[in-house]
């Protein structure tokens, strides 16, 4: 029987040349971005830094809204393992951190980030990112040991190892400074401190974190409003995910919920201005 195809006869130089170009697509990545209205988010977030003396941004913001989505829909709080999809049991979101003047990365994962407040995890993230700026967190500091005492051409197979025997065995090697699941479900990562408008970026194969999103900066942009174009200020997230755990229907689910949060505040976090008094920055 003869296969439901007609080879094509002549093609262009450069369709020849792509075909070489690169390998057929094996890539599980998802690439989009959200628009937000940041009009009630900027008065919330003041009034939370007014309220607090912490300084609480649009990412403390994105955290606790992903958080808040996957808490809301559990079964996107995933990770696979072994050709399986396993439900994680708390919702943490990895925020990464810049130290050394731009010249390092890092980063914390805040645990149960669905049950603490905006305020909360900008106080958990401000006082473990000093303790790493200034080289005093341990764990980080035994990790980085490890890695520096490690040749180069030997660094990509024992991170393939070390994320094989976390992620896939299940094996803890806290001795090694390696805890099981260091970077949850989420990464965060704030550009809008580099100036940097909006961006998107891979998955991280190692942290088998299934979503990341970028902060980028709040800018005046134009958007319709009761029918009406004006500036608004407008937050743009870059975001990525893995299709092999969401598909389109979960993630427009959690879009909606984290946009709604952002752009809504208020409405939806209503313990956020009773907490934020309770944990007000000692001067």
């Amino acid at each position: 029987m003869p296969l439901p195809f007609r080879k094509i006869p002549r093609l262009s130089s450069w369709r020849r040349l792509a075909l070489h170009a690169w390998p057929a697509p094996r890539d599980s990545t998802v690439y989009s971005t959200l628009q937000i209205d940041m009009t009630e988010a900027q008065q919330f977030l003041e009034q939370l830094r007014r309220e607090s003396g912490y300084r609480v941004t649009p990412t403390h913001l994105v955290a606790k809204a992903i958080a808040t989505a996957l808490h809301r829909y559990p079964e996107s709080n995933a990770i696979v393992r072994r050709g399986w999809v396993y439900q994680r049991e708390s919702v943490d979101v990895f925020i990464q951190v810049v130290s050394d003047e731009g010249e390092d990365l890092s980063g914390i994962k805040v645990e149960h980030a669905d049950r603490k407040s905006v305020v909360e995890i900008a106080r958990e993230l401000a006082e473990r990112a000093e303790r790493i700026r200034a080289h005093r967190d341990p764990e980080l500091e035994r990790t980085k040991g490890m890695l520096d005492r490690v040749p180069n051409f030997l660094l990509g197979a024992m991170m393939k190892l070390t994320e094989f025997a976390t992620h896939g065995l299940g094996l803890d090697l806290t001795r090694f400074g390696l805890k099981p699941d260091p970077f949850g479900t989420v990464m965060v990562s704030n550009i809008g401190t580099f100036g940097i408008d909006w961006a998107l970026a891979p998955l991280v194969p190692f942290s088998r974190c299934a979503i990341v999103l970028l902060v980028g900066t709040v800018q005046p942009r134009p958007l319709v409003v009761d029918g009406q174009v004006m500036a608004r200020p407008v937050l743009i997230v870059g975001v990525t995910f893995d299709h092999r755990l969401l598909d389109g229907a979960q993630s427009a689910r959690l879009a909606k919920v984290v946009c709604d949060v952002i752009a809504h505040p208020a409405a939806h976090l209503q313990e956020e201005r009773a907490g934020s008094s309770e944990l007000r920055q000692p001067t």
